[in-house]
């Protein structure tokens, strides 16, 4: 059976429920993913361990090398506002780089995972810095949930023994505040229901409405996403 999404631009806000997502279907054994959801083998390409490699070293330049820190300021913080775009051109450096491999679509389902506030420029600029090689086979998919929301699962998930952990890292509240309270989904999305314009290219997006929360338990998770992609294969289909 071939894989029905090349790629999946996986977005929401912290702690919304991507990474249970990822962690669901890669938990679903392949040939079953791809019957159920058109997913082949996953390959993952996020921005967090990116920018956490950041903390890392303005953590050592600081503490051990007795150096300026060249990425953040004392709080966390980013030095520069481009460097929110800066992320997602490493991702579309990535992903160009596993292309070299003339098989990998045949095989892989590439998952691009970010989340982005309107305080640092949205997914309005950051879809720009997404490669024409990623908007041309894309879908997006948006999971939606309020701030409140996004608060309580950032709060319930953390694990302070793991901050670079995927599934168990989170924000301070005045940081989530500041940098997720608004976001700009729904401008951007506003001129279709079905696809977003990002360059001129018209991408498919469906939104995953987590609300109450489905990603908190795989029995209410798995119908969820049949629903999902099913939708999304739909648009897909239509072309």
């Amino acid at each position: 059976m071939a894989t029905s999404f090349p790629i999946i631009i996986l977005i929401g806000r912290p702690a919304s429920g991507k990474s249970e997502v990822i962690d669901y279907l890669k938990k679903t054994p392949v040939e079953e993913r791809l019957r159920r959801f058109g997913i082949g083998v996953l390959d993952e390409i996020d921005d967090f361990p990116m920018l956490w490699t950041w903390f890392e070293e303005d953590a050592i330049l600081e503490k051990i090398l007795r150096q300026p820190r060249i990425h953040t300021d004392a709080e966390g913080y980013f030095l520069h506002q481009y460097q929110w775009d800066l992320l997602i051109e490493r991702i579309s450096l990535d992903y160009e780089k596993k292309l070299r491999d003339a098989d990998y679509h045949d095989r892989c389902s590439a998952i691009i995972e970010f989340s982005r506030g309107t305080e640092h420029g949205g997914y309005a600029s950051a879809f720009q810095h997404l490669s024409e090689a990623i908007l041309e086979k894309a879908v997006i998919v948006y999971i939606d949930v309020p701030y409140e929301e996004s608060l309580r699962k950032n709060r319930k998930r953390f694990n302070p023994a793991r901050p670079d952990s995927i599934l168990e890292h989170g924000l301070p509240d005045e940081k989530l505040e500041r940098l997720y309270h608004n976001v700009d989904w729904d401008d951007v999305s506003s001129g279709s229901p079905t696809h977003v314009t990002i360059k001129g290219r018209a991408v498919p997006y469906v939104v995953f409405e987590n609300m109450p929360s489905k990603t908190d338990d795989p029995a209410l998770l798995g119908p969820a996403l049949d629903e999902v992609f099913a939708r999304a294969r739909a648009l897909v289909a239509q072309g």
